[in-house]
């Protein structure tokens, strides 16, 4: 009966890693996170402000 208990314990023992080797498990990957910096839209316009702004000074200077 030992023997025989040894037997099924060693073929359970032998059995198992093969039956959990095809697992898969599909990985994990982190998101990425897009940050949009509006903050330079807004300087373009000062430019062309600026050199209306001198070109109406020097007309009527």
């Amino acid at each position: 009966m030992k023997k025989l208990a040894c037997a099924a314990a060693l073929s359970l023992a032998v059995a198992a890693p093969a039956a959990n080797a095809s697992g898969y498990v599909q990985p994990h990957v982190p998101e990425v996170v897009v940050v949009e910096d509006t903050a330079a839209s807004n300087q373009g316009i000062f430019v062309p402000i600026f050199a209306l702004l001198l070109l109406i000074m020097l007309h009527h200077g």
